[in-house]
C-alpha cells in the first residue's frame, strides 16, 4: 500500500524508501553510487550521450545539481569563472549564478535566474531536501541586476526561457532541454539529469560549428 500510494503521487524513489522505513519496512530501491560496477553501463551511456551532443554544450548532474560529467563544448559556458567555483565538487547552479561565476556574462541574468530558482523550488517541494532549501537561500541572495518578477504561473506556462551568454564567440543563445532515465529502479539513477543546450538561433549554431572546425 505504501508503494502504491507513493507511486500514485509520483514520490521520488529515495523518498519512497524513507516512507517504507517509517512504516517499518525495508527499502525497496537501491541507491548505489556511480562508481558501483552495476552502474558502469549507465556511466558509459551518459558519456556517449554527452559526446554525441557536441558541438553543443551538455552536462550531467545529480539530485543536488552537482556536476557528474560534461562534454568539451561546455567551455564557452564556464570560461572566466573563478577557479574555486570550478573545483570539484562543482554545483552547476552556484557556478551559473555566482557573481564570480558565469552570471556576469549572462545577458538575461534576471530572467535566467528566475527560471533556475523556479525549477529548484519545485524540486525541493517534491523531495523536501534540506540541502536544496539551503541552496535556494544561497542563490536567492546573489545579485542579479534589474529584474521584472514573473509569477510562478507565468514561468510554468512559458514556452521556453533562453540562456543568452556573452562569449569569445560572440553572444550565444541557447534553449535548454532535460533528459532523465526512464523507469529507473535505482534511486541514484532516477535522480541523474542530462542538461543539454541547443542553439536558439542560426548564428549560435554556426558559431559553435565553426569553433569545432579543424
Amino acid at each position: 500500500m505504501v508503494l502504491r500510494l507513493a507511486g500514485s503521487l509520483d514520490v521520488p524513489l529515495r523518498e519512497r524508501n524513507a516512507l517504507l522505513l517509517a512504516a517499518g519496512y525495508a527499502p525497496a530501491f537501491q541507491a548505489r553510487t556511480l562508481s558501483d560496477p552495476h552502474l558502469r553501463p549507465i556511466r558509459e551511456a551518459i558519456d556517449a550521450l554527452l559526446v554525441a551532443h557536441e558541438p553543443y554544450p551538455a552536462l550531467a548532474v545529480d539530485r543536488r545539481w552537482t556536476l557528474i560529467a560534461a562534454n568539451r563544448a561546455i567551455g564557452p559556458l564556464t570560461a572566466g569563472a573563478a577557479p574555486e567555483l570550478l573545483k570539484p565538487p562543482v554545483n552547476v547552479l552556484r557556478l551559473s549564478l555566482h557573481p564570480r561565476g558565469v552570471a556576469p556574462r549572462i545577458v538575461n541574468l534576471a530572467e535566467w535566474r528566475d527560471h533556475l530558482l523556479f525549477r529548484l523550488r519545485r524540486q525541493q517541494a517534491d523531495s523536501a531536501d534540506s540541502d536544496l532549501s539551503d541552496l535556494i537561500e544561497e542563490l536567492s541572495a546573489y545579485p542579479c541586476g534589474p529584474s521584472r518578477p514573473r509569477s510562478a504561473d507565468a514561468l510554468a506556462t512559458a514556452i521556453a526561457v533562453p540562456l543568452r551568454l556573452r562569449t569569445e564567440l560572440g553572444t550565444l543563445s541557447f534553449l535548454s532541454a532535460t533528459m532523465m532515465f526512464d523507469a529507473p529502479l535505482d534511486a541514484t539513477l532516477s535522480e541523474i539529469a542530462l542538461e543539454t543546450f541547443l542553439p536558439a538561433d542560426a548564428a549560435t549554431a554556426e558559431s559553435l560549428r565553426l569553433s569545432r572546425s579543424p
